[in-house]
């Protein structure tokens, strides 16, 4: 009798054990659903957010071979890479653990960290899945498993060859804006991918999953697009793009997102629309124009379709010529163009009758902080006026410069017996495109000189579009400075302004600036 019951009791543990083992292998199966259900599963730290959602979506698709180059764009720092090139990598050797992986960025050490982690999730989950590492391979550039499939963590444009690849994951091939404007870079980038990369894909399963942010028209993501096209279009790529602001030029949103809604961040609630629209807001706010609408809308715009040339600028920075003052003015540009960024420029109207740009302290500024630095500014130029655009908040523009020069006289910046400059209005047009012409237009004839090089100021000008409906506070501030010291600028506009290599002369005196004088074939100089 009692050895049937204990019979009986070790069937039970046998069935309890059978069902409970069955429960797991449920478990397991179920988290590879998808990578980031598998990320969600195993890792409290890794924060779910519906983009993320998304992306773990097109990434199971990845897997089920329905589609087999995928390209994800997003702004920085929102859980991309770590989706796309740590977990992802682990779920496909959980699915496939023969195939080869290779996993690849514009460093070796951003890609060997990315490895460095596939492999922790090896060694740290991967039993689950008959996971495990092979013996001796020890190797953190090139390990494989026991089952025959592996990574290799390379720099992008070295490293495969002899390696056969079933899945190459780029992760943001461009180091940075100078390595993806350099048309070698580019082209260097282009040929690997062509060349060397894709011969290494395997017949048997192969895909190419990319995800950067955007730099530059003809950046990675920019000449694939154009090459090879998107799904829908007929074309091999299936686009993931996720700007930080929603806007009906790109089409449907992909997370059903209205014109003007934020984009989920990992480190902010997603319900939280205030914060987020905040948090992108300030990103805006300290970005020129060109990275906004590139890293972050996803959005490059060629530099060709700004009013004024970067090589125009370039010719306009003169320090040399000899140029006797005449009116000294600091301009401001309260609202920033509807922008955070308040533009403060400095500058005066020389005997030869140019407006010569000499100062610019913009900046993310409130009021207190923007009519100090004006205040500043202008005693330190020794400014008799002050121009402030006067389209909006009269008003509060002048009582908070009044309130500024007061307490800087009161804490000793500025000497008591010192009278305050005048503050006089300039009603710019209300257009930000009929606003800006007009100084395009000066600056090709030579009447806007720059006294030095102003780097945040001349790429707001080399790269802001005529089609966006915000103007950096730069701009609007250096505006309003040659309308203030050129009045007759603001009666016209031009229709297209020109991006001549060279400025056509319109200043009294003859001068040219520094590296225009081959051009014109006379000496620099009064």
């Amino acid at each position: 009798m009692t050895t049937a019951v204990g019979e009986l009791e070790h069937q039970d543990d046998a069935e309890v054990y059978r069902q409970l083992e069955a429960a797991r292998r449920s478990m397991s199966q179920d988290l590879l659903r998808d990578p980031v259900t598998l990320a969600r599963g195993l890792d409290r730290q890794f924060v779910l957010r519906p983009h993320l959602r998304l992306i773990g979506d097109a990434l199971a698709e990845v897997g089920r071979g329905d589609y087999d180059r995928l390209l994800i764009l997003t702004p920085p720092q929102v859980g991309k890479s770590t989706t796309v090139a740590e977990w992802f990598p682990f779920w496909w050797l959980c699915q496939y653990p023969m195939d080869r992986v290779a996993v690849t960025s514009y460093g070796d050490d951003l890609a060997l960290r990315r490895g460095k982690k596939i492999r922790s999730y090896v060694d740290e989950y991967g039993d689950e899945w008959e996971l495990s590492m092979r013996a001796g391979s020890g190797a953190m550039q090139d390990w494989e498993v026991t089952r025959g499939g592996g990574v290799r963590s390379v720099s992008v444009g070295k490293g495969l060859t002899g390696h056969s690849v079933n899945l190459l994951i780029i992760d943001d091939p461009h180091k940075d804006r100078a390595d993806a404007e350099s048309d070698a870079a580019r082209r260097a980038l282009h040929d690997w991918y062509s060349s060397a990369a894709l011969s290494r894909l395997q017949p048997d399963r192969n895909a190419v999953v990319a995800i950067q942010t955007r730099w530059h028209p003809d950046d990675f993501a920019g000449r694939r697009i154009q090459e090879e096209g998107r799904i829908e279009d007929g074309g091999r790529w299936k686009v993931i793009h996720l700007p930080a602001v929603a806007h009906p030029k790109f089409g449907p949103d992909p997370l059903g997102r209205e014109p003007g809604e934020p984009l989920p961040h990992p480190k902010i609630l997603t319900q939280d629309k205030s914060r987020l629209r905040a948090w992108w807001d300030n990103k805006k706010a300290t970005s020129i124009v060109r990275d906004w609408h590139a890293l972050y809308q996803g959005d490059p715009q060629p530099a060709e379709g700004a009013l004024v040339s970067e090589d125009l600028l370039r010719l306009l920075r003169d320090t040399t010529t000899a140029v006797e003052p005449q009116k000294i003015a600091v301009s401001i540009d309260p609202s920033g163009g509807g922008r955070d960024v308040a533009g403060v420029i400095g500058g005066f109207l020389g005997d030869d009758g140019r407006v010569w740009i000499t100062d610019d302290v913009s900046a993310a500024l409130s009021s207190a902080e923007w009519s100090t630095a004006a205040c500043l500014l202008a005693h330190r130029t020794n400014a008799s006026i002050i121009y402030v655009e006067w389209n909006f908040g009269r008003d509060m523009c002048v009582l908070a410069i009044q309130t500024s020069w007061e307490k800087l006289q009161n804490d000793g910046e500025i000497p008591k017996d010192v009278l305050m400059p005048a503050i006089s209005p300039v009603r710019a047009k209300q257009g930000k495109l009929l606003r800006a012409e007009p100084i395009a237009q000066q600056m090709v004839q030579d009447k806007v000189r720059l006294r030095g090089v102003f780097t945040d100021m001349e790429r707001e000008w080399a790269t802001w579009q005529p089609t966006d409906p915000d103007s950096p506070g730069r701009i609007d501030a250096s505006c309003v400075l040659v309308y203030g010291l050129i009045p007759e600028a603001n009666q016209g506009a031009i229709v297209h302004a020109p991006l001549p290599t060279a400025p056509q002369s319109g200043g009294r005196s003859g001068g040219q600036p520094s590296g225009a004088a081959s051009l014109y074939g006379r000496k620099i100089g009064k």
